[in-house]
């Protein structure tokens, strides 16, 4: 079983930058797509970034657009969710997702249903 570990989250005011992490626990698992979603407490979860894994295209929400930045490292099996000017709204617990349906140059998945492993979510809060 495909475990995924975040790391990075934290505390920081608004305007500033924070950078998440996510490792897989098994570095040559295939997979099509890795993202990150977002849940504030009472609302459903929902889509901020993905990236195919192969091919490096990538999709964004656009409330996040022109802010954060997804990338990965494939030596690692890393994946990484940059995420800089945050606002308040930003505000949320992270969770790294991996989309495990074999490889395809087309782009990744915004939709949740789509991601069959998830990590334990790291708690992100911008203060005003």
């Amino acid at each position: 079983q495909v475990q995924l570990v975040e790391s990075g989250g934290g505390l920081v005011q608004a305007g500033g930058s924070l950078r998440l992490s996510c490792a897989a626990s098994e570095r040559t698992f295939s997979r099509f797509a890795m993202g990150w979603f977002r849940q504030v407490s009472g609302k459903p979860r929902e889509f901020v970034a993905a990236i195919n894994w192969s091919y490096g295209n990538i999709r964004y929400a656009n409330s996040v657009l022109g802010r954060f930045t997804i990338s990965r490292d494939i030596a690692k099996s890393t994946v990484y969710l940059q995420m800089n000017s945050l606002k308040v709204e930003d505000t949320a617990i992270y969770y790294c997702a991996a989309d495990g349906r074999d490889p395809s140059p087309r782009p990744p998945s915004g939709n949740l249903n789509d991601y069959r492993y998830w990590g334990q979510g790291t708690q992100v809060t911008v203060s005003s």
